[in-house]
């Protein structure tokens, strides 16, 4: 198996973004550009990946931090020829080298594939046909092989007129690169090194050239502008949709669609128009998710139905639930089965066992609730005195009266009843009926509010 060394060009700042955050580091689909483009490079199995880095300094490599990747500081971008001589000193001689570019998120692994194996003793250039190629480097052929990349503004009126282009993506075998480098220079237009130029040094020593055409231009696509990101993503999110369909989900609209993470889908599941879905997300099937919700890290079983403008976040739900509309489950919640969560009902950190209801304008937060239990329009659970927070107990076939506060720390016992509007701040228990009702406002002059307690 051949080795392999890919460069990843990842050093320009991108002035036409009009932002003050490295271009790399904008997202598409979720995650940053050049995230895209190390995740192509680690489905090649290199033994090095190197990542050629400038504009935005440390703020790049902090990003990716968590990466096996050889980082090389461009301090000065002088050109793609003068950005890969920065990582020449890194190569493995006995390798390959493919070069790619960290502005092109969605680049082709399985192109990449056919240009490595065209490479064994050969340079390799991936191309593709543009209809209006102007500010395109153009491939100069005599006949099958390559025998010049000529940048646009160095071209003649005749080369001008050539519509196939460079696509920056390129591969050769380590020695031949290395000694290409060395002898690059910057006699043209713009005063930079350019890679491309190696293209008639390979000539030059009797090396085949060839140019591998790719018919899905938006594989070769950099991102140079706002413009360019927003066209990238909808380009994704097409793609993305059309995988759904094709895998059987049904989409209302696959125009009003966002995956900003990854999607797992079961069986005949619905997915309603303005949906957004962050993080990893999987839907059980026969899951149905109805208009304008908004998932997150969550893992949703079969049967679930969550009902418009609902919001959920690294949560878990199990089968034949219904959610909503306008619910929010916020981190740490988890589901049971045949539970209802109804309209403006928030959970946070907070497990509901098989078949309880929590139908309308509640906050249900630190807090076990058992199995069938019923909780009312308006319970609130306090878990929090300023500085502290604590946790609810409701156990099984409890029924919480309507505008009640539980405060914390406090358990509601096995089919307890909690009388509307009370205030409850002691254990309630079992199979009893706990009310509580104020006779007269009373004011504590000198009360402290509780302090954080310090944890060792």
């Amino acid at each position: 198996m051949v080795k392999l060394n890919i460069v990843i060009l990842a050093a320009g700042k991108g002035t036409r973004m009009h932002s003050d955050m490295p271009k790399v580091l904008h997202e598409v689909g979720g995650k940053p550009i050049l995230a895209h483009v190390i995740d192509c490079a680690k489905s090649l199995n290199p033994a090095k990946i190197i990542v050629v880095y400038g504009f935005g300094g440390n703020v790049v490599r902090e990003k990716f931090a968590h990466e096996d990747i050889t980082w090389v500081n461009q301090a000065e971008q002088l050109g793609t020829g003068h950005a890969v001589q920065q990582a020449a000193a890194y190569l493995d001689m006995d390798s390959l080298t493919l070069i790619l570019l960290g502005d092109v998120p969605l680049i082709d692994g399985q192109a990449c594939e056919k240009l490595i194996s065209s490479s064994s003793s050969k340079l390799a250039i991936l191309s593709f046909i543009k209809s209006e190629p102007t500010g395109y480097g153009r491939i100069v052929r005599n006949q099958s092989l390559v025998k010049a990349i000529v940048e646009h503004k160095d071209a003649t009126q005749e080369q001008r007129a050539i519509n196939e282009v460079n696509t920056g993506i390129m591969a050769m075998p380590t020695v031949h690169l290395i000694k290409w480098l060395t002898q690059i220079q910057n006699n043209n237009a713009q005063g930079e090194y350019y890679l491309t130029d190696i293209v008639a040094l390979a000539v030059q020593d009797g090396i085949d050239v060839v140019a591998e055409i790719t018919t899905d231009e938006w594989s070769v696509t950099g991102i140079n502008s706002k413009v360019d990101l927003a066209q990238i993503e909808r380009e994704l999110q097409k793609r993305i949709a059309q995988n759904l369909l094709q895998n059987g989900v049904t989409l209302k609209d696959l125009a009003r669609l966002d995956v900003r993470g990854h999607l797992s889908c079961g069986r005949d599941v619905e997915i309603d128009v303005n949906c957004v879905f962050e993080g990893n997300v999987t839907l059980g099937d026969n899951v149905k998710i109805a208009a304008n919700c908004v998932i997150r890290n969550a893992e949703i079983a079969a049967g679930t139905q969550i009902l418009p403008f609902t919001h959920i976040d690294d949560t878990k739900i199990g089968e034949n639930n219904r959610i909503g509309p306008y619910a929010r489950l916020r981190p740490g919640t988890s589901l049971a089965a045949d539970a209802h969560i109804g309209n403006f009902v928030e959970l946070k950190n907070a497990q509901v066992d098989i078949g309880s209801k929590i139908n309308h304008l509640s906050y249900i937060g630190d807090a076990t609730i058992g199995k069938n239990v019923n909780i009312g329009a308006g319970t609130i659970t306090c878990n929090y005195d300023g500085a502290n927070k604590f946790r609810t107990i409701i156990e099984d076939s409890a029924f919480i009266g309507s505008d009640t506060q539980l405060v914390a720390p406090v358990t509601i016992g096995k089919n307890a009843t909690i009388a509307a509007g009370s205030t409850i701040t002691k254990d309630a228990p079992a199979d009893a009926l706990t009310l509580c009702r104020a006779r007269e406002q009373k004011t504590i002059v000198g009360w402290k509010r509780p302090q954080k307690i310090r944890k060792n």
